[in-house]
């Protein structure tokens, strides 16, 4: 999983970066809010940890710009900051964070918020349809239509398809697509993706919208 850490003082990015790297994740880093927002679209992260007081733009800024590009409207974002106010926080959560830690904060409670918010969002979505183009998904009814005709999938095959349309761009390898859409199922492994995907173009009528990446996975563009 992809992590994209966002803060002005060095020493905090050292020292996040040190320990997120050591229980696991991808870290990219960025050193204000301008940077922030290059680098995610560049990198396509999972989850953004932002803070909130940084320059040229502010923490609250960058996670309102993010909610509006549709690759990272239901992407993690967590706020780190020294910030404590209570309209503050109102005012994060409103724009669409997931969490807020204050600062100082020690490496083990950080990393397990962490992980409870990953794990708490796993196989869940705030939203209830998406829109891609001609596509229209109802998370809800598991019900799929292409330019308004209805599209019968099956259920791992709607997992997919939305898994990828929620992060369009986002490059997804085997490993993840696995882990999102299989979790801990017994399968027979790599080519059960191939097989979905397989399926998915057939009955989206068109190679459009999957595209491969060879030897790295697939990725969804409209």
């Amino acid at each position: 999983m992809k992590i994209l850490l966002a803060d002005d003082e060095p020493d905090v990015l050292e020292f996040l970066s040190y320990n997120l790297v050591k229980a696991g994740y991808n870290v990219v880093l960025a050193k204000n809010g301008q940077e922030a927002l290059e680098v995610a679209i560049k990198e396509k992260p999972d989850v953004f940890i932002l803070d909130v007081m940084m320059p040229f733009k502010d923490g609250i800024t960058v996670c309102k710009e993010l909610r509006m590009m549709p690759e990272f409207e239901s992407s993690l974002i967590m706020f780190l900051t020294a910030k404590t106010e209570d309209e503050t926080q109102i005012q994060a959560f409103d724009i669409g964070a997931n969490d807020y830690i204050s600062k100082p904060i020690k490496p083990t409670v950080f990393l397990s918020k962490l992980k409870s918010m990953i794990g708490h969002s796993l196989g869940k979505s705030s939203l209830t349809k998406l829109v891609r183009g001609k596509l229209e998904m109802d998370i809800e009814k598991y019900a799929l239509s292409l330019d308004g005709n209805p599209i019968s999938l099956a259920r791992k095959e709607f997992k997919l398809l939305f898994l990828l349309a929620s992060k369009p761009g986002k490059v997804f390898n085997r490993e993840e697509i696995l882990d999102h859409v299989w979790g801990n199922e017994i399968i027979v492994g790599d080519r059960t993706v191939d097989v979905h995907i397989r399926k998915l173009r057939e009955k989206l009528g068109n190679d459009d919208y999957i595209k491969t990446i060879k030897g790295v996975g697939y990725k969804f563009e409209f």
